[in-house]
């Protein structure tokens, strides 16, 4: 059986993170933004995922006040259809209640519609549309949420 584990990220995760990023994303996140969040913003909260000390997905968010906001969080193309995603989300949204937010946000494509059943499974309903959100296709966002208390 393999091992699981899920951490925080460190920098020596980013050469992972960041093709991960290419193989799931139009368009990722620059190398210095990443190092930026892990670094220099108190607010930023980014997570890895290992199956037998192999990194295949991460997720993140930021933390203010009482908001949790998810703002990435993908699976290696080789290692989806695990419920290895719903490990992640389940593992941030833990996070995001100990650290005493009292919502959480995401923002999801409106064509991406496997997370946005996931996403429901964990209770979070649609609260508005980002038009344009991407800017590499400007498709538009779904803006979904739940309470945590």
């Amino acid at each position: 059986m393999a091992e699981m584990v899920i951490r925080q990220m460190e920098l020596a995760d980013i050469d992972d993170v960041l093709q991960i990023e290419k193989d799931s994303f139009m368009t990722t996140w620059p190398r210095d933004i990443m190092v930026q969040e892990l670094t220099d913003n108190d607010y930023a909260h980014y997570y890895v995922l290992l199956i037998d000390q192999q990194l295949v997905g991460y997720a993140g968010m930021w933390h203010v006040i009482d908001d949790a906001q998810i703002t990435s969080i993908a699976v290696a193309p080789s290692f989806r259809g695990r419920k290895l995603g719903k490990s992640l989300f389940l593992y941030i949204l833990e996070q995001a209640i100990q650290m005493g937010a009292k919502r959480l946000s995401l923002e999801v494509r409106v064509s991406n519609t496997v997370a946005q059943r996931m996403y429901r499974k964990f209770g979070l309903v649609p609260g508005g549309l980002r038009k344009n959100y991407y800017t590499d296709d400007q498709e538009d966002a779904i803006v979904m949420w739940v309470n945590l208390s």
